[in-house]
């Protein structure tokens, strides 16, 4: 059972575009499909981290919006802050799930039991990946993970009673 997913942001959980204002504001745009998705898996029992490459305070301000406890930007080495986040946990890597969509992902998503890719991942994750997601990163993504997770963990019950 998948009880810890992880989160890369830009190009999954955002459609990875970056997006200045002449001021230097920094813009991101995410899906609420997906922000339904994590914060019901959240309520559910579950945990959610985002590991990212970026440091973003758009990035903080939805993590607290969803009830994302574990944030970590900055990361240039994701499999090692993967490691210790899992190990701190006390969790094992036949627990954890991760999608990510470029190179920087390639080691983490090894890591776990369940990976993924936005339909617009790069070749060589897709390649290595357990599911290719019909849908590009910003845009639901996420919350087909998230759907695919619950089904398997045997939690769709659950899920939908949070809201219906």
């Amino acid at each position: 059972m998948i009880k810890l997913i992880i989160l890369d942001v830009d190009g999954c959980l955002s459609d990875g575009k970056l997006i200045y204002s002449n001021d230097a504001m920094e813009s991101k745009n995410f899906s609420v499909k997906d922000g339904l998705g994590i914060s019901t898996w959240v309520k559910i029992g579950n945990q959610v981290a985002i590991i990212t490459g970026r440091n973003s305070k758009i990035v903080q301000k939805r993590a607290k919006e969803l009830g994302i406890q574990h944030v970590y930007q900055g990361i240039k080495d994701k499999d090692r802050v993967l490691k210790e986040l899992v190990s701190s946990l006390g969790l094992s890597f036949k627990e954890v799930g991760a999608i990510g969509d470029d190179l920087n992902d390639y080691h983490m998503l090894n890591l776990v039991q369940r990976s993924f890719s936005p339909k617009d991942g790069v070749k060589e994750i897709k390649d290595i990946v357990d599911n290719i997601l019909p849908n590009n990163g910003g845009d639901g993504a996420v919350r087909q993970m998230i759907d695919i997770l619950v089904d398997e963990n045997n939690q769709r019950e659950e899920f939908m009673a949070i809201w219906i």
